[in-house]
């Protein structure tokens, strides 16, 4: 393989920077052509300086200026500096970009990375919501533009590595012959084992304290109440064409084994490795070659027992709901998806409790589904949507759910 030029959507957090210790280690066959951040700019600068990128995106002025303010190194030219949303489609489009690192979270990140896929450029994929709101759209914009799409999420990452070679193409329009059904295991989060009827005084410190995995407080929160499987599951349905009945969730609270595809010959082939997204980023950016991620030996000698356990629907009502929404059809997992995304956020603000997010979800799919109407043909169709059900979630939130 050439070269590769590397865009990272989100490099301030934790994929993103997970994404650069990979590169550190193949600088002769990767280059940073772009990087993004919406928050942490003295970060974003800092990592310009070390990897001398020719674009740097921000969401606006304020966010440019202080950018500028961190800039501290004379020695070294300050990159090109791209405001907005669409800078973010036109860098990814660009002719020089091979690569793109889609590890925007949330909604916000779906316009840059359909326009990578657009582009039919080789897309790393770090992103559910692209999707869990546009399946659809997505896998037919991947299959007519020959984009080459890779998960990285560790669960379909596991997936892809256990499918059979001939099925790795991008964007399979149906499922692989042979396949009984997708496996994707889950930690359980923190509270795994915390009676339910304390799960309400649950605090978003504790929410946020996952006993396996380093990650950003939403994707930490997605775990405890665990509609990261949920969304996760969506995702699955759509990366491998798999019907809503092949797909099974398991509580595996070691994270070692990472997921499974069982076949109908009676055979469950596995990945397993350390819970360390280098392994999943070093396979996106390295494929079909493996390379060095930096992770380091797994001695599986000293692994107690792998536990694998039935999730309890009582306990985690979300992933339910995330089954039921990707039954339901695409506007009910976009409705899922939006108003997940206002109750983390009221929950780490302490504006709603734990136990809430559940119910404010499932409040707003049951808003969303009378008013729905509208086809959802294209990303405008998508994103009108999504905008009515985080108005929803919102004024439930305010008026039902407030602490």
């Amino acid at each position: 393989m050439n070269k590769q030029s590397l865009v990272i959507l989100g490099s301030t957090g934790s994929i993103g920077k997970s994404t650069l210790d990979v590169v550190d280690l193949h600088n002769d066959s990767i280059s940073v052509y772009a990087l993004s951040a919406y928050s942490r700019m003295q970060d974003l600068a800092q990592q310009s300086m070390k990897y001398k990128p020719r674009v740097v995106v921000v969401p606006n002025d304020m966010a440019r200026q202080r950018f500028i303010e961190s800039w501290n190194n004379s020695n070294t030219p300050m990159p090109e500096v791209r405001v907005g949303a669409q800078s973010l489609c036109d860098t990814v489009a660009e002719p020089e970009v091979t690569t793109v690192m889609a590890a925007i979270v949330g909604a916000a990140g779906l316009p840059a990375t359909l326009a990578a896929v657009e582009a039919g450029k080789r897309v790393l994929l770090a992103n559910k919501e692209a999707l869990v709101a546009a399946g659809a759209i997505f896998m037919q914009a991947v299959r007519k533009n020959k984009a080459e799409l890779l998960p990285i999420d560790s669960e379909h990452n596991a997936i892809f590595q256990c499918m059979p070679d001939r099925y790795k193409s991008s964007a399979p329009s149906v499922p692989a012959n042979g396949i009984r059904r997708l496996l994707l295991t889950a930690s359980g989060g923190p509270f795994l084992k915390t009676p339910i009827d304390d799960l309400n005084l649950v605090t978003p410190d504790q929410a946020c304290a996952h006993p396996n995995w380093e990650m950003g407080k939403k994707i930490s929160v997605d775990s405890a109440t665990m509609i990261n499987k949920g969304l996760e599951v969506i995702e699955a349905h759509w990366l491998f064409a798999m019907p809503t009945e092949k797909i099974s969730v398991v509580i595996h609270p070691q994270s070692v084994v990472h997921s499974m595809v069982e076949y109908d010959d009676g055979s469950i082939l596995a990945q397993l490795g350390q819970p360390d997204m280098r392994t999943p980023i070093a396979y996106g950016l390295g494929y079909p070659s493996r390379i060095k991620s930096g992770v380091g030996l797994m001695d599986i000698t000293q692994l107690s027992a792998l536990e694998f356990h039935d999730p309890d629907i009582n306990r985690f009502p979300c992933l339910d709901l995330s089954f039921k929404a990707l039954k339901e059809g695409q506007w009910a997992c976009i409705a899922l998806n939006a108003a997940n995304e206002i109750a983390v956020h009221k929950f780490l603000h302490n504006e709603i409790k734990f136990t809430d997010i559940s119910s404010l979800i499932e409040d707003t799919i049951n808003a969303v589904c009378s008013r729905n109407n509208v086809s959802l043909n294209t990303l405008h169709d998508i994103l009108h949507l999504d905008d009515m059900a985080r108005r929803l979630a919102t004024e439930f939130s305010t008026s039902c759910y407030s602490n």
